[in-house]
């Protein structure tokens, strides 16, 4: 069913709720910054060796195995393509992809937790959305999750679970979730070496949990950056990712108007920015229940971030 548009006021107001969440999603990083490091070409990693090829035919004797390849390291960001560092070797950003006629769109969802919501969690405040990632996998959408590692710590079971299915990725959206930039929504900020500390905290976080299918991708908390924290950052060898398209879902309650938002805003190669917090943004999983067939009906196929950047 094709959902129609709503009133413009109707979907600024959403726009407005989900600038609003000073967790994550509405900020945005200086126009200066981002042209600059949006200039790194792609660098998509090598591939991994192929295995070498059994000496005799199996079952002979005397000849031997073909070499199976180690598994995955729990944690550590897989080979997934990155972009090449930009002027001065600042952090690369990625908005949206290049080639812009193919009709793909990537599905991000931040999942976020702050380093100091250990006890409102406790209080039984739901930082995580165990329903979304079960619709997404119901409707076979492959998708990007930006998780930061307070996420995984509070939930390890289902950091672990995202990160074993090959449905996902986990990207890196740091440990704390405090500001690389200020000022940022009010979030604490990091000065540079905390900041470079916080990404490779996060990343240990994901490797304690369990989980294998992680990419070298970062989400600057808020969408806040500016070029000292591309610099900050640019020793972790990450590729910074950003968005185009806006849902809107941080504390709505209209799950058509945010959905009505994605419809408007999609096109070739964009990047969604949602959340997977049901105390931050209750209604995504049912927005997600309306946008992901009305935009397969126009012809969009889903892929994760790794498939947009290493097109």
């Amino acid at each position: 069913m094709t959902i129609s548009l709503r009133s413009t006021a109707a979907v600024a107001a959403v726009a407005a709720l989900g600038a609003a969440l000073a967790a994550c999603g509405g900020g945005a990083g200086t126009p200066d910054a981002g042209s600059r490091a949006r200039m790194g070409a792609s660098a998509s990693a090598s591939p991994s060796p192929p295995a070498a090829a059994p000496s005799g035919s199996a079952g002979a004797p005397g000849a031997s195995a073909a070499p199976q390849p180690a598994p995955p390291q729990a944690g550590a960001p897989g080979k997934a393509p990155t972009m090449a560092p930009g002027p001065n070797g600042l952090t690369p950003v990625f908005e949206r992809a290049q080639q812009r006629t193919d009709k793909t769109v990537a599905l991000t969802f931040d999942a976020d937790m702050t380093s100091d919501q250990g006890p409102r969690a406790a209080d039984g405040e739901h930082f995580d959305n165990p329903q979304l990632i079960s619709t997404l996998r119901t409707l076979k959408v492959p998708s990007t999750v930006f998780m930061t590692g307070r996420w995984a710590e509070q939930y390890p079971d289902q950091a672990k679970s995202i990160g074993t299915d090959p449905n996902f990725e986990i990207a890196n959206h740091s440990y704390s979730h405090h500001a690389f930039k200020s000022p940022c929504y009010g979030l604490p900020t990091l000065d540079g070496a905390a900041a470079r500390a916080d990404v490779d905290r996060a990343f240990e976080a994901f490797r304690t949990a369990g989980a294998v299918n992680t990419v070298p991708y970062f989400r600057f908390p808020g969408g806040c950056y500016d070029d000292q924290a591309l610099r900050a950052i640019s020793t972790a060898k990450v590729t910074a990712v950003q968005w185009d398209v806006v849902s809107g879902d941080a504390f709505a309650k209209d799950p058509d108007a945010v959905a009505e938002q994605v419809l408007s805003g999609v096109k070739p190669g964009s990047v969604v920015v949602m959340h997977c917090t049901r105390s931050a943004a209750p209604v995504t999983e049912e927005a997600i229940r309306k946008i992901v067939p009305e935009l397969r009906k126009r012809g969009y196929r889903f892929v994760k971030v790794s498939e947009l950047i290493g097109k």
